[in-house]
């Protein structure tokens, strides 16, 4: 069994929780990805922090490239690992 991750990058917690539910509509997602927040480097502001949807993918059933563009649909991105 692998561990992959996918990470994808959100602009604030709003975003990354409304992209959660649709994951969980368009991918069938059933675990639970985490939300972490992610303050920009020098960043004291609250408002300045990105938001990151880390999902488990150990079946590697996710397809990268339909997951970036499924993030660039609510204004983010997926990272590499």
């Amino acid at each position: 069994m692998s561990d992959v991750r996918h990470v994808l990058v959100l602009p604030d917690r709003d975003t990354a929780e409304e992209l959660v539910e649709a994951l969980r509509t368009r991918f069938g997602i059933s675990e639970e990805p985490q939300l972490v927040r992610d303050a920009l480097a020098g960043e004291d502001d609250a408002e300045d922090a990105q938001w990151l949807v880390v999902l488990v993918d150990e079946e590697e059933a996710l397809d990268p490239a339909e997951l970036d563009e499924f993030a660039a649909e609510f204004e983010g991105w997926r990272e590499d690992p």
